[in-house]
């Protein structure tokens, strides 16, 4: 099969730039262990205004260079997401142009907000776009689901229900804008850990209770909200007991007077608190990073 005409030539040195929004579980609902191994869920996720910063340079080798906040811990070896990507993609369409990657690791590591994840489809997308291919290409959504079992529905970013392992997506879902204070102690938490302190053997199912629907048609923030305070994370339990800087921050987020919910994001640390508007989600901010002030603390609108 031909692939069509790259729009960009060799060494043109035209950097293509995409943004690499951090992911957040609203729920996250363990419904069982399959006897392979992986956990089955249901999880609302929402894509945040802040996250990383993922360039393309299509005049230079394939490669990976990373610079900000979370450079070191990120790394820049095979094994980092953004090029485990593209050569997934680069295996299933020989010929493909690729290109030197640039990553602004903004985002903490192995923070529960799918930072890795994001930031492969976000190289995904460049690839896409330099080659001319549409993000539903059957080359994009395989090379995507061997990555990671999160990099599907960070391809699009828009808000959507994952189940069974993560391959399993509902169609975009009209949720309103939520604002929402985001933090993490900069306390890294792995979730192979999370999990295994779960303690769901193999072909074991959960009796508890669904993720709850959410109006096909949409919803205003009282409806969300209403929904998200019948779900839960199932993760929280396990993530505390590994690490004690998760409940400190879930009930500094809890204790705000403007919060309207709290909970942990994935398998941990970070936290986001649910507040009414920006102006308090601004005010919950400045209090809890002059509260803990080496945390990492953010204000965004959750889409």
């Amino acid at each position: 099969m031909s692939l069509p005409p790259s729009p960009y030539s060799a060494g043109a040195g035209r950097l293509l730039v995409e943004r690499a929004p951090a992911k957040v579980n609203l729920s996250l609902h363990i419904i069982g262990r399959r006897a392979d191994g992986y956990h089955l869920l249901e999880s609302l996720v929402a894509f945040a205004g802040c996250g990383d910063r993922l360039s393309l340079d299509p005049g230079r080798p394939l490669g990976l260079t990373v610079s900000g906040p979370g450079a070191e811990a990120a790394g820049a070896g095979p094994d980092n997401l953004v090029l485990r990507a593209a050569n997934h993609l680069m295996a299933r369409r020989p010929g493909l142009v690729a290109g030197h990657f640039h990553l602004d690791k903004r985002l903490p590591v192995a923070a529960g907000l799918g930072g890795g994840s994001s930031d492969a489809a976000a190289a995904l997308r460049l690839m896409a776009r330099l080659n001319g291919l549409d993000r539903n290409d059957p080359a994009i959504l395989a090379a995507a689901a061997a990555t990671g079992a999160d990099v599907p529905v960070c391809l699009d970013g828009r808000a959507r229900v994952m189940a069974g392992i993560g391959e399993r997506l509902s169609p975009p879902l009209a949720l309103p804008p939520l604002f929402a204070v985001l933090v993490n102690p900069r306390v890294p938490l792995a979730t192979a850990d999370v999990f295994r302190r779960l303690g769901l053997p193999p072909g074991a199912m959960r009796d508890a209770a669904p993720q709850p629907a959410t109006p096909a048609g949409g919803c205003d923030g009282s409806e969300a909200l209403a929904v998200l305070a019948r779900a839960r994370n199932d993760l929280e339990p396990p993530a505390k007991a590994l690490s004690p800087a998760v409940a400190e921050a879930l009930i500094l987020m809890r204790d705000l007077p403007e919060c309207r919910l709290a909970r942990m994001s994935g398998s941990g640390a970070t936290v986001f608190g649910l507040f009414d508007d920006c102006r308090a989600a601004t005010r919950a901010r400045r209090l809890l990073a002059a509260a803990r002030p080496t945390w990492w603390v953010r204000a965004t609108v959750l889409r």
